[in-house]
């Protein structure tokens, strides 16, 4: 992989990161915020948390592979 390449890796990693803790601070706030109100709404906010999760580790371990080569 090139240096771009890996460059344009570890932005897509940051951006992982931060979409994926932007689903968090979602759910978190959610449940400290307004749980008795929307409770029905935890499933699709902790659905989406754990996606936004599952994508940066994804991209996190490629570009842990990338880094070693």
């Amino acid at each position: 992989m090139t240096k771009e390449e890996i460059a344009n890796l570890e932005k897509a990693v940051s951006k992982a990161k931060f979409k994926m803790s932007q689903a968090a601070s979602e759910l978190h706030d959610l449940i400290e915020d307004r749980l008795l109100q929307e409770f029905e709404n935890i499933p699709p906010f902790a659905e989406t948390s754990y996606k936004a999760a599952l994508e940066w580790d994804s991209l996190r371990k490629k570009l842990e592979e990338a880094k070693k080569d």
